[in-house]
């Protein structure tokens, strides 16, 4: 179908005439390659070079020379007349836009040089008003060479192979390795010993003689509030407080204040796993969070603390202060006693001159910290909880029971539960319409395989299992807290803990302390994550939401050829 859709040699005649409306001679590599193919037809199964889109013909290539500077002449004063370098110019009248990008127009591609100089005959890449570079092909020469080789002995073609499906070329990121054993920081974090209580230190004694002078600063900044989020869950215990919270064990558990509580959730101990503080405040049940990824603020986090009981959750986030109230797992009277305040910034500042500047020492939201204190005095009046500000210092300094938190997996969002269509350029939803379910099922049950197979994700016994049962023709149950549960959880705290390594130095601390792990240890944490996800979907999900997940998850770059093989599996 591909190679159906080639259109046949131009004509000196129509090169010809294509020259005289640019006003410029075609590079002869060029004229060679249009007097065998003008371009390809724009249609489904067009033969494309990799991401850099179809070939273009001779009246596209005038066409978007034509656009393109119109384009550029808007742009030309950018650029100082004096630097006459190739590549310093948003479009040059001698490029020739030759392949229509990924989009199929002039917004991107492959571009020819035809100007006169060291670059001429070069081949360039243009994408939507960014700067344009040149390739590492020297020529248009190398570059069908390039794509010729990669036809011929699917070689990738920046990071993407070529492959034949059903007589049309299609190109697919190439399969890539994924590390058999990565460092789990979780492991390191436990073999790690948590930071002691930072010592009170004492204030300098003055000389018993002698003249001293004591320096300050004349406007001593104001410490920030400490407004920590918090819970309220009547006739719930501490204990039972932190297990609803997602603390799966009992190793990380023991009394921290606050302060503790921050020092520890910072440190390597803690993997970057949040830290909670559990406590009593009359009859009900107190939960407190003040560093590490917020939890308090979750829904799914929010709906566990409110199973069989009432909660009231006061939390703060940038300009937003929130009370929300839950009840029996679901918001209370469909919200209808939630407060939201929200704050402008009062840091950026708008000088005479028309410029805007952060003032420095001043509270971003100040209304927002107003509004905190605001809603903790409702609590008395409105929930009969007793608790005030002078309650809120005395729970900052005092030690409760506290502990690291295995983050409870999210709500699987409802914009990516819709049937599916095209996947990976595959016409997915044609594939579960023409496809009886229980074949389709089994089908979709072999691909969970071998993306368990990819990723390392079957090396867990609690994956091997729910892929066993499902081989039976077993539909098991996605428990909340049990061993899949934990597992899944475990996953994505490892990518997570694994994610700071991807950062750039400059964004970490000056003392921030080095990591165990590589990129290639964060990609494979991710992976693993992903390939859990698209488990737990076809657990909880209509079998054609959950197929697009698992066929987006797939690595080998030849999944379309077993995905046919496992439908003809009877």
């Amino acid at each position: 179908m591909s190679r159906a859709l080639l259109r046949p040699p131009a004509s000196l005649g129509a090169i010809a005439e294509a020259e005289q409306r640019l006003g410029m001679t075609f590079h002869p590599e060029l004229v060679a390659s249009l007097r065998c193919h003008d371009g390809v037809e724009l249609s489904e199964g067009a033969p494309v070079f990799a991401l850099n889109g179809p070939f273009a013909g001779v009246a596209d290539i005038v066409t978007n020379a034509l656009f393109l500077r119109s384009v550029g002449e808007d742009v030309e004063d950018l650029y100082d007349d004096e630097d006459d370098h190739e590549l310093n110019a948003y479009w040059r009248r001698e490029w020739l836009l030759i392949t229509h990008g990924v989009v199929w127009d002039a917004q991107d591609g492959l571009f020819l040089t035809c100007r006169a100089g060291d670059d001429y005959g070069r081949i360039g890449r243009y994408f939507n008003e960014d700067a344009a570079s040149f390739t590492d092909w020297g020529s248009l020469r190398a570059a069908l060479a390039a794509f010729a080789d990669a036809l011929e002995r699917r070689l990738p073609v920046a990071g993407r192979v070529p492959l034949a499906f059903d007589g049309a070329l299609v190109w697919e990121e190439a399969t890539p390795t994924v590390k058999a054993d990565p460092v789990s920081l979780l492991g390191l974090a436990a073999r790690t010993p948590e930071p002691e209580p930072e010592p009170v230190r004492p204030q300098p004694e003055p000389p018993k003689s002698g003249m001293y002078a004591t320096l300050t600063m004349a406007e001593p900044r104001e410490p920030e509030p400490r407004q920590p989020d918090l819970v309220f869950a009547e006739g719930v215990t501490a204990e039972e407080l932190l297990v609803r919270a997602g603390v799966p064990r009992r190793e990380t558990v023991r009394e921290r204040s606050h302060a503790q509580a921050e020092r520890s959730a910072a440190s390597l101990w803690a993997a970057s796993r949040p830290l909670v503080r559990a406590g009593r405040c009359g009859d009900w049940g107190l939960l407190m969070q003040g560093a590490g990824a917020k939890q308090l603020t979750r829904p799914e986090v929010l709906r566990r603390l409110a199973r069989d009981t009432r909660i009231v959750a006061l939390t703060k986030q940038g300009p937003e202060v929130r009370l929300t109230v839950y009840a029996d797992g679901v918001p209370y009277a469909q919200g209808a006693q939630d407060r939201l305040v929200s704050s402008p910034r009062k840091d950026r500042i708008r000088l005479p001159d028309g410029t805007h500047v952060q003032s420095i020492g001043v509270a971003p939201w100040p209304g927002s910290a107003a509004a905190y204190v605001d809603l903790v005095a409702c609590l008395r009046s409105g929930f009969d909880i007793d608790f005030d500000l002078d309650a809120l210092e005395h729970a900052l300094g005092e030690s409760l029971s506290s502990a690291l938190v295995l983050p409870v997996l999210e709500d699987i969002p409802e914009w990516s539960c819709r049937p599916p269509t095209y996947i990976r350029r595959f016409d997915l939803g044609a594939l579960v319409e023409r496809t009886p379910a229980p074949r389709l099922r089994r089908a979709m049950a072999r691909q969970l395989r071998r993306l368990a197979a990819e990723t390392g994700l079957d090396t867990f016994p609690e994956v091997t299992g729910t892929l066993d049962a499902v081989d039976l023709g077993e539909t098991p149950e996605f428990v909340e807290d049990g061993a899949l549960d934990l597992r899944m959880r475990t996953l994505l705290a490892e990518a997570a803990a694994a994610r700071p390594v991807l950062e750039p130095t400059s964004r970490r601390g000056r003392d921030a302390p080095e990591f165990a792990a590589t990129r290639d240890d964060t990609q494979a944490w991710h992976l693993r994550a992903n390939a859990a996800d698209a488990l737990r979907r076809f657990l909880q999900l209509p079998l054609p939401v959950s197929a697009a997940t698992i066929v987006h998850h797939r690595l080998s770059d030849d999944w379309r050829r077993e995905l046919a093989e496992d439908l003809a599996v009877r």
